[in-house]
């Protein structure tokens, strides 16, 4: 018979057996074994999370709309906060229109006394077209015409180029006394109106500098 002793050790998955055994047929240095235990099957192991439950397309589809209904929501709610704040928005007054500038009435020149006539256009080719072009090309300003020599002819000869003053003889536009004057521009001076304003324009600047100077003396003299 023979006696066996063991010693179990378990240590972090390590199993050491010894066993001693003495026979009669043994010497005792020969009888040793060591025992290595089978090696251990691992479970696995099991899943730490859970997997989420499966959700139907149904179910999605139903979210979706919950959420766009939400959205519709807030959008008019934030529509009706604004709207309801009671600021309104003035409509701009309409500006209004401007005012047409009053046409202004030639007033006398240099003269300073002269009387002022509204500047009416002058009709093409009429002996007036023609006297204001020899009143700007004598370097004189429209005012000259409009506010003097236009009234001053006027007052004379009603612009007529064969009036002639039954009591004097004075003759045409500027009524020159004798008419036989304005033969110095020309021999028409008779039926010429550029001929016999030509003339007179000569007479207004050696004797009164401008029109409106003769103007103005025409007004307290009734002549010039």
């Amino acid at each position: 018979m023979s006696a066996v002793g063991a010693a179990a050790l378990v240590a972090g998955g390590m199993f050491t057996v010894s066993a001693f055994a003495q026979t009669g047929d043994l010497d005792p240095g020969q009888a040793t074994s060591a025992v290595t235990p089978p090696e251990q099957t691992q479970e696995p192991e099991e899943e730490f999370f859970a997997s989420p439950p499966a959700v139907d397309e149904a179910e999605r589809e139903s979210q979706r709309e919950q959420s766009r209904d939400d959205a519709r929501t807030a959008a008019e709610e934030a529509v009706q906060s604004a709207s309801g704040t009671g600021a309104e928005i003035a409509e701009p007054e309409p500006e209004p229109e401007p005012e047409e500038p009053a046409r202004s009435e030639s007033s006398s020149g240099s003269g300073g006394s002269g009387g002022s006539a509204p500047t009416a256009p002058v009709p093409a080719g009429s002996a007036k077209e023609i006297a204001l072009q020899m009143v700007l090309d004598e370097g004189w300003a429209a005012d000259q015409f409009h506010g003097c020599l236009e009234p001053l002819w006027e007052k004379e000869s009603n612009w007529n180029h064969t009036a002639q003053n039954p009591s004097s003889g004075a003759y045409g536009i500027p009524q020159s006394l004798p008419g036989s004057k304005m033969a110095s521009h020309g021999s028409d001076w008779q039926t010429n109106p550029a001929t016999q304003i030509s003339w007179g324009i000569s007479y207004i600047k050696d004797r009164y500098g401008n029109p409106c100077g003769a103007w103005s003396h025409s007004q307290a003299n009734n002549w010039y």
